[in-house]
């Protein structure tokens, strides 16, 4: 897609880029923003639904529109940087996701948030995988994983503190805050990049228009398959059925374009000849699931059945974001000293203790396991992400990293989607099996039946409403605990799967301008 914007601003110069510093607090002021904006207006939607008058299956358009907008323009990205330019891109991606930011904080109907919402996922999609690709180039290659773990930060401690801000200017001044915040970030983001960050010089390559197309519908039609699947029980919904046909054919087709096309290929297949980067899309998968499977799960878990209030609900899921970033840090003074599959495999294992933890949750705990398991398993992602994208591009050559962020950050979000659709459907499917089997011990033959006080007696409706109630409450618990037990179940099994994953070769310091050089 790119292959000629390395001339410019490969590794060979990344030891004489100037004011790398203010890059970097530009490209990340971009990262921050874009990320936030995947979670942060999930905690608003009861309230833009009141003020928009939309039904509870139209407000979720909200989220769904940015989503599969963003999916689809995502691997557009490196034949934009090859054909106008790193620095054009990137800085009309802020402008645009800025302005879009506005439109949504200004609609007044469902159907113009839904159109801004759209223009946010198209601007947005760039901005992650590029400052990715720049904090690759424009460092040298024994500060990659502190690069990386600056990256990852913002990538991960976005989505995590983004409820708690949400929550915090919906009930302090009002949701068309939750976009406005961006403006002011935007500009920053904007100045920096476009006053900083060296252009690469655009190759003009050609767009392969057939495989651009087929890979875009095939990401839009499973995003909105795994997005609106339980919400329209899957396949016994003819629009489920289309959408995942359409998906299938339309992957079919861009599999056998890319793999037969003798001319510009929308993927390049080089890419599929590292092995690193091929393993880490695959971890990328599932680091996805697992993240923003269990961000999902919690939120509900807190609000519906603790009967948290939203902005404390927040404050106590922030501890997460805080175990992120005190791993990175880490992570990024031992990368290039430790062999990063043992630290991702202590990372994969601190998730899944955190994971284990939570299957110990109880309707009459106080917050302080939340906070806990929350910690920990922020460490885990911590010590995992940023050795993951370390040694996903650490053997890839340098003309193909502009090709290859678009693809990792895809597989992420893919991965994203599939663990939020599965554990909302488990989480249906358990609930329902527990509340079955709890209510077969609601009879005149239970002891505890007998005993219960007079409100409860099974022999009035009231009373029969309010066991019924305390049963789903419970049954809806056991699910949840099934939930972590499955997240946890992946985190163990991804671990053996590390020696897929081959060690970076480390080499001397003395050498490494050279090397870079030779790139």
């Amino acid at each position: 897609m790119s292959r000629g914007v390395s001339a410019a601003l490969a590794p060979a110069r990344a030891g004489t880029v100037s004011h790398r510093g203010m890059i970097t607090v530009a490209v990340m002021l971009a990262t921050i923003m874009q990320a936030l904006d995947t979670t942060i207006a999930n905690v608003a939607l009861p309230h833009m639904q009141g003020s928009l008058q939309a039904a509870q299956d139209q407000i979720t358009w909200v989220l769904t529109s940015y989503i599969v907008a963003a999916a689809i323009a995502t691997p557009l990205t490196g034949w934009l940087t090859g054909r106008y330019g790193r620095r054009a891109v990137f800085s009309a991606s802020i402008v645009g996701f800025t302005i879009a930011s506005a439109l949504c904080g200004m609609a007044d109907s469902l159907w113009q948030i839904v159109v801004a919402r759209l223009l946010q996922g198209l601007f947005g999609a760039a901005l992650v995988p590029l400052s990715q690709a720049v904090l690759l180039d424009i460092n040298p290659r024994e500060k990659v994983g502190q690069a990386m773990a600056v990256w990852g930060a913002g990538i991960m401690v976005g989505p995590i503190l983004g409820p708690m801000l949400g929550g915090w200017l919906t009930d302090a001044y009002d949701w068309r805050w939750v976009f406005y915040i961006n403006l002011p970030v935007g500009l920053l983001a904007w100045w920096g990049v476009w006053r900083y960050l060296p252009e690469s010089k655009p190759a003009g390559e050609k767009l392969d228009l057939f495989g651009f197309a087929t890979l875009s519908v095939a990401i839009g039609a499973l995003q909105l398959f795994l997005d609106r699947g339980q919400q329209l029980d899957w396949f016994s919904s003819a629009e489920i059925c289309i959408e995942a046909a359409v998906a299938l054919a339309a992957f079919l087709f861009f599999v056998a374009h890319t793999w037969t096309t003798t001319g510009v290929s929308f993927f390049d297949r080089a890419l599929l000849k590292d092995r690193n980067f091929v393993t880490g899309l695959f971890f990328a998968f599932i680091v996805g699931m697992i993240l923003y499977g269990t961000m999902a799960l919690l939120p509900t878990f807190l609000q519906g059945l603790m009967d948290y209030p939203v902005v404390y609900t927040g404050i106590v899921t922030a501890p997460r974001g805080i175990g992120t970033m005190i791993a990175m840090v880490i992570v990024g003074r031992i990368v290039q000293k430790v062999d990063v599959r043992l630290v991702m495999c202590t990372g994969f294992a601190l998730t899944a203790f955190a994971l284990w933890q939570m299957t110990g949750m109880t309707l009459q705990m106080d917050s302080r396991l939340v906070i806990v398991s929350g910690f920990i398993q922020g460490l885990g992602m911590g010590f995992t992400f940023v050795p993951l994208s370390t040694a996903t591009f650490a053997t890839l050559p340098a003309h193909l990293r502009h090709d290859g962020t678009p693809i990792f950050s895809l597989l992420r979000n893919i991965g994203s989607s599939v663990g939020i659709s599965i554990v909302q459907a488990l989480l249906a499917v358990f609930a329902a099996g527990a509340h079955e089997r709890l209510a077969e011990n609601v009879n005149p033959y239970n002891p505890i039946i007998g005993s219960l006080p007079q409100a409860m007696s099974p022999g009035t409706t009231a009373g029969l409403e309010l066991i019924n109630g305390e049963v789903t409450r419970q049954a809806t618990l056991i699910a949840y605990l099934g939930d972590f037990r499955l997240m946890m179940a992946m985190a163990i099994v991804a671990i053996p799967l590390l020696m897929l994953i081959r060690r970076p070769a480390r080499q001397p310091a003395a050498s490494t301008a050279a090397l870079e050089a030779a790139h």
